[in-house]
């Protein structure tokens, strides 16, 4: 796994990249979180969707609410990024859509677009 920091519109962002899943469940979220402002202080970053389980977009596991709320409950803002027309579940794309109104979560198809979002320019 590689993170590295970039800085847009004041706000420190850490990318997250690797050739494999590194969120499989709750815990290793929490451990990704912790690594994230570890390594970079940033409280702020974006994953590419490929390294999240596909669990985590069958909202019936209940994974991306409980990941969300971690997330929630320790401050930390979040953008996934890629393409998500393969899923095509309705509740998904609602919970997409509603996640993208905030500032806290958002799902984007670039990852330029997800740091821009979380940096406040969009």
């Amino acid at each position: 796994m590689k993170i590295t920091k970039v800085e847009t519109n004041g706000e420190n962002i850490a990318v997250v990249s690797s050739s494999e899943i590194v969120i499989m469940d709750v815990q290793s979220a929490l451990d990704l979180m912790a690594t994230v402002r570890y390594e970079t202080d940033c409280d702020r970053f974006v994953i590419n969707k490929n390294l999240l389980t596909e669990n985590f977009f069958e909202l019936k596991t209940r994974l991306a609410g409980e990941i969300l709320q971690k997330f929630i409950n320790y401050h930390v803002k979040v953008g996934i990024y890629g393409d998500f027309s393969a899923y095509p579940s309705q509740n998904l794309q609602d919970f997409i859509y509603e996640c993208n109104k905030g500032t806290d979560f958002c799902f984007l198809p670039t990852e330029q677009q997800a740091i821009e979002k979380l940096s406040g320019l969009k």
